[in-house]
């Protein structure tokens, strides 16, 4: 059973930047799909960005060209460049451990950590 850390979230102004972190602690398999999420108070988690063991990332339109999503493997910790930041980013964010087909969808992910606040002031 993998165990997700997270961290790096923050209060920040509109505009800013932060970097998130999520250290993957235990096994995965080899063929995997890693992902963001975000959850916003009164809102449904959703999918912000996700990369795979296969090469394919995938982003949620309103974080295109805003945010990066990366992987090292080497020391098992994915990371997310938060750039631009606006103020309906602010939210929870999750990192999630899935499959190597997973969607960029809650349902296709298993593992999850504990969520990082990140909180974007106008």
């Amino acid at each position: 059973q993998v165990q997700l850390v997270a961290s790096g979230g923050g209060s920040v102004q509109a505009g800013g930047s932060l970097r998130l972190s999520c250290e993957a602690v235990g096994y995965i398999y080899s063929r995997h799909c890693m992902g963001w999420f975000r959850q916003a108070p009164g809102k449904e988690r959703e999918g912000v960005a996700s990369i795979c063991s296969t090469g394919r990332l995938t982003y949620e339109d309103s974080v295109k060209g805003r945010f990066t999503i990366s992987k090292d493997n080497a020391k098992n910790t994915l990371y997310l460049e938060m750039n631009s930041l606006k103020p309906e980013d602010t939210a929870m964010y999750y990192c999630a451990v899935g499959p190597a087909w997973a969607r960029l969808a809650r349902d296709d992910f298993g593992s999850w950590g504990q969520g990082t606040q990140v909180t974007v002031s106008s």
